[in-house]
C-alpha cells in the first residue's frame, strides 16, 4: 500500500560498536553542552524587584474608562462580548434612572460587567470593537492568585478611579485609534 505522504524512511537495524554500547561519547557530549550553558548570560529576572520593559503595544489588564466629567463610557452595547473569541466578557445592561446622569453617559449602561481573566487571551479585539472607546488594555500586569473566583474581574476592579486616571494615550497611538 502506498503512503499518503513522502515522509516514510527505511529503518536499518545497524549493530552498535563497542564504544557506542558504553554510551561514553553521548555522556561526554551532554556534559559539553551543559558546560556551555554554565557560562551563558542568565535570562531569568527576579520579578517583584526587577520588572521587564514591555513594548508599547503590550496588552495587559483591562480598564473601563470614564469621560472628562467622570461618567462611565460603557453603554452596554455588547460588541466587546461578541468580539471576544474566548467568550470571557459578560454583561448585564440596565436603564439609567432619574438622577444618575452624573454616573452614566448614555441612557443605557452596564449594570454588571465581568471579565474572566483566566479565559481572556489578551487579543485586544474587545478594545477594537468598542464604539465608545470604553475598554482598553493597559500596560499593567494582571495580579497572580491561587483562588479561581478572584480572577473574575467586575466593575469594582475594571472601572478607573476618578482621582487616579490610567493613561492609555500610548496605547491609543499604537493601535488603529488615532487622534481625529
Amino acid at each position: 500500500m502506498q503512503s499518503l505522504t513522502n515522509r516514510s524512511k527505511m529503518v536499518s537495524d545497524k549493530k552498535m560498536t563497542f564504544l557506542e554500547k558504553l554510551y561514553l561519547p553521548a555522556i561526554f557530549g551532554g556534559m559539553i553542552i551543559t558546560a556551555k550553558h554554565l557560562f551563558r548570560k542568565n535570562n531569568t529576572i527576579k520579578y517583584p524587584e526587577e520588572q521587564r520593559v514591555f513594548a508599547p503595544v503590550y496588552r495587559g489588564q483591562h480598564v473601563l474608562k470614564r469621560d472628562e466629567q467622570g461618567r462611565e463610557n460603557c453603554t452596554a452595547c455588547g460588541l466587546c462580548a461578541v468580539a471576544c473569541p474566548a467568550e470571557a466578557i459578560t454583561m448585564v445592561a440596565n436603564e439609567r434612572k432619574k438622577g444618575e446622569e452624573h454616573l452614566y453617559r448614555e441612557e443605557k449602561y452596564a449594570e454588571v460587567y465581568e471579565i474572566n481573566m483566566l479565559r481572556c487571551i489578551f487579543c485586544g479585539l474587545c478594545e477594537e470593537a468598542c464604539p465608545k472607546e470604553a475598554i482598553f488594555l493597559t500596560d499593567r500586569i494582571v495580579k497572580t492568585d491561587d483562588n479561581r473566583p478572584d480572577f473574575v474581574y467586575g466593575k469594582d476592579r475594571l472601572v478607573e478611579d476618578v482621582n487616579n486616571r490610567i493613561d492609555v494615550s500610548r496605547r491609543q497611538l499604537t493601535g488603529k485609534r488615532k487622534e481625529k
